[in-house]
């Protein structure tokens, strides 16, 4: 049950006179707290009950998705400067520190924030690790290359006036990729007397289907589509036209894969069983058979979009978890759109080609997997090279009294992760949504993928000047091939150990 108002003003005002210690709370008891009704956040160790500012939350469903846990590298990534400076002033905490950056007087903060502020968290003893932290890092919330970013690019924008989280050109290319998505669908089952034309009219299906993913939904689920929130949304749940769950992607991408880049049992884009049909990283479990992996990977990465709209999304529904990220209750609303997301792709994409077309069932078939196919490997691909290669890093945790911790920074993480291609291409951005700036991403998942050329310079040289490398691929032909010689590398990895050992 969430605290009253009377219960939540007394521990933030005993907190904010300096005199009484303010009050303590357990991670099982924070975790208690972890839905829509009922949602305690911790943010740099202390605690806040935030479930009255839910319903009012400018980004919708962000403020829960990971409800009773700690969300500190979510609110860092996705507030501006200003919000965190109001917050850390207002709790009088240390950390306040934004080179040269004001704190400005705000009466809704002065007013509101000490009712949200209920105590802070009380650390473990011994060996037991902390169950609703994940992963700390060091510097957490104060890391002075994140911070000296963040202020630059934020200025940067203040410059030029223009809002990060919305760029123009993406509502031209949101109409064009769902009417050219709608168009090679009607073709595929319906339009063309030939098979073999059909077929071509799958292939762009399956590419318009992988461009609502990049182009379109992924900037909505990160917030960073438009500033009327109900437009965002209702873009953001386009996944679900395509037959994936935007519920469930939120949770594996944005709460697990941003929160914890390359970081084998937290990262679940990298999750593997054991055995498993990939190694992707010196962490995971090897078989012999992982030495050819970087030849039987490529073709089966098109099989990733059907696992994901027919097998992914229920798995995690039954079982409640995506790799480590567990999967909260979800609303109403969210469940509506899962359920009625998967009966109308299910709907369009079986039921009407079966009654409608001219095809026989086993035409209707090919068509579909040809098009899931396509779709499976321009999405695989394009995300593939940004983590899952040569250049990037796979952090290793530690547990340090208590805590699992990495021996960096959050946003230096980012950067040692990840890696860019063909930046200098226009084209590229638009095709890959943006992916090929996959740095900037990273580091400002809330910014419009349109706005990253302009930061570019900015993060490149921010990232110089702390001597974090900043890498990039010339193109996209470099980037695959480091790939694919990572797949090889860490397929090998064990053997050639063993014969040099």
């Amino acid at each position: 049950m969430a605290m009253n108002k009377t219960q939540v003003g007394t521990y933030a005002t005993s907190n904010f006179g300096g005199e009484e210690k303010p009050t303590r709370f357990g991670y099982e008891t924070i975790r208690r707290h972890c839905k829509p009704g009922d949602c305690w956040l911790i943010i740099w160790g202390k605690v806040y009950d935030v479930t009255s500012w839910v319903p009012h939350h400018p980004g919708g469903s962000f403020i829960y998705m990971r409800a009773g846990q700690d969300v500190t590298q979510l609110f860092d990534s996705y507030h501006p400067l200003w919000v965190r400076c109001r917050m850390l002033y207002l709790l009088k905490c240390s950390k306040c520190k934004v080179h040269g950056h004001s704190i400005y007087s705000l009466s809704w903060f002065r007013e509101k924030l000490p009712r949200y502020y209920i105590g802070e968290v009380e650390e473990s003893s011994g060996d037991q690790l902390k169950p609703c932290t994940g992963i700390e890092y060091d510097a957490a919330g104060q890391e002075d290359f994140y911070l000296t970013l963040k202020q630059r690019v934020e200025a940067h924008f203040m410059r030029l006036k223009v809002n990060p989280r919305v760029h123009p050109h993406m509502f031209i290319k949101s109409i064009i990729v769902l009417a050219g998505y709608i168009l090679c669908y009607y073709l595929t089952f319906f339009g063309l007397p030939s098979f073999w034309f059909s077929l071509l009219f799958a292939v762009a299906t399956g590419f318009m289907a992988a461009e609502v993913g990049l182009s379109i939904q992924h900037d909505a689920n990160h917030g960073a589509y438009s500033n009327i929130p109900k437009l965002g949304y209702l873009m953001s749940v386009s996944l679900d036209f395509i037959g994936a769950s935007s519920f469930m992607w939120r949770h594996q991408h944005v709460v697990g894969h941003h929160s914890f880049t390359n970081v084998n049992n937290y990262d679940p884009d990298i999750r593997v069983k054991d055995p498993d049909v990939r190694r992707v990283s010196p962490d995971q479990p090897k078989q012999a058979y992982h030495r050819y992996q970087h030849l039987y990977l490529g073709p089966l990465y098109g099989l990733l979009a059907l696992k994901g709209v027919l097998i992914d999304d229920f798995v995690a529904f039954i079982s409640g978890s995506i790799g480590s990220i567990e999967i909260p209750e979800m609303t109403s609303l969210e469940s509506y759109i899962f359920w009625g997301g998967k009966l109308l792709y299910a709907l369009y994409m079986f039921v009407l080609p079966a009654v409608f077309s001219n095809y026989n069932t086993l035409a209707i078939v090919c068509l579909y997997i040809v098009m899931e196919l396509v779709a499976g490997w321009v999405l695989a691909f394009l995300f593939q090279v940004a983590h899952v290669v040569e250049a990037a890093s796979f952090p290793t945790v530690v547990p340090v009294n208590g805590s699992l911790r990495v021996p960096n920074g959050w946003a230096a993480l980012q950067v040692s992760t990840t890696v860019n291609f063909s930046t200098d291409s226009m084209l590229w951005t638009h095709l890959s949504g943006g992916l090929n700036f996959q740095i900037e991403h990273h580091l400002f998942p809330a910014v419009c993928h349109m706005h990253y050329p302009s930061i570019q310079h900015i993060v490149k040289a921010t990232c110089s000047e702390f001597n974090l490398p900043y890498k990039c691929y010339p193109n996209l032909w470099h980037a695959l091939r480091a790939h694919f010689a990572h797949l090889k590398k860490v397929g090998l990895y064990d053997f050639e150990f063993r014969l040099n050992g």
